[in-house]
């Protein structure tokens, strides 16, 4: 059986490459995985609807439209600006914030961080795998709930670099 730290270096491997698939198979073990395939999420920007009258067309009412629909995406990028690094998840398995169930979380919102401090568990096919922050910061976000399933790639928190 592989080592969670091989795991994780045919994970970097497998990323680094031009291979989408990987499957590997040993002493009644099966390892398979699978790259994302890059799909880019564009933010929806809401806008009001605006209904004009047939009588009387407004023209003010378009431009509160364009003011509201700016106003929501400098919003979007003051959120964004709030980090400058993201931590993902390395596999697919069940996300724990905690040692036990009976213990406080790795870490919080705002809770300081340094490149080897351990910020959750992720957990596959029984193996519990430390997740370790990779930087020095700040949490700003939590982007998982505790027991939550998490996939290859996904982001998990937040991080504002020291």
């Amino acid at each position: 059986m592989l080592t969670i730290q091989e795991i994780n270096q045919l994970i970097e491997k497998l990323d680094q490459s031009t291979i989408d698939e990987f499957s590997y198979e040993a002493q009644g073990a099966k390892i398979k995985l699978k790259k994302n395939k890059g799909i880019t999420q564009a933010a929806a920007v809401a806008q009001p609807v605006v209904q004009l009258q047939e009588t009387a067309p407004q023209k003010a009412e378009p431009v509160k439209q364009e003011v509201a629909t700016e106003e929501v995406a400098e919003q979007e990028v003051q959120q964004t600006a709030n980090y400058d690094h993201e931590i993902v998840s390395p596999m697919v398995g069940t996300f724990y914030s905690s040692p036990s169930p009976d213990q406080p979380a790795f870490v919080q919102v705002g809770d300081q961080v340094t490149n080897d401090s351990i910020v959750c568990i992720v957990e596959a096919m029984k193996l519990f795998n430390e997740i370790e922050a990779d930087v020095n910061g700040t949490i700003t976000e939590i982007l998982v709930e505790n027991g939550e399933l998490v996939e290859y790639g996904q982001p998990l928190f937040r991080i504002k670099k020291a």
